[in-house]
């Protein structure tokens, strides 16, 4: 399994001019850890963590992210393995870990992102590998996929 198939898209993520306010609020509505700190060009420049949020508490509505981001700023791509995220977010103790293709934000990957697929039903798994067979071949075939334990076999 890859990133793309565990990532949330699309990815939400703030601008450097944002306010450390907005983007609090942003972290408690959605329930994120981080946002990724995008520029005009999607490519990000930074990261906005629960960690910094707490270490701007005084003046927070004063200050503006690219004052409190974390930088610089680990991702990875689509293509990058789940175990391979997983052991790179808990070597360096991250909650989550932004995916770019060509240098731009497609996907974020968060720890739960990580987990959820070992929490999903054999058949919950078969009918999102047909979904995305169907997606990719722009077809509606019947497609048969096989699952046991958690892994598909061909």
């Amino acid at each position: 399994m890859r990133a793309v198939d565990i990532m949330t898209r699309p990815a939400v993520s703030v601008h450097p001019q944002t306010s450390v306010g907005e983007a609090v609020a942003v972290l408690s509505e959605r329930g994120f850890a981080g946002l990724p700190v995008v520029d005009d060009n999607g490519r990000v420049v930074g990261i906005f963590t629960e960690a910094d949020a707490l270490n701007g508490i005084d003046s927070a509505g004063e200050l503006r992210v690219d004052a409190m981001m974390s930088t610089p700023v680990e991702v990875a791509t689509p293509e990058t393995h789940v175990t391979e995220l997983a052991r790179r977010m808990l070597a360096d103790g991250l909650r989550c870990m932004p995916i770019v293709a060509d240098g731009v934000l497609v996907g974020v990957v968060s720890r739960h992102d990580l987990l959820r697929p070992l929490v999903r039903s054999d058949d919950t798994i078969a009918a999102y590998v047909r979904a995305l067979l169907d997606d990719y071949s722009n077809k509606r075939d019947h497609w048969h996929v096989a699952v046991s334990h958690g892994r598909t076999r061909s």
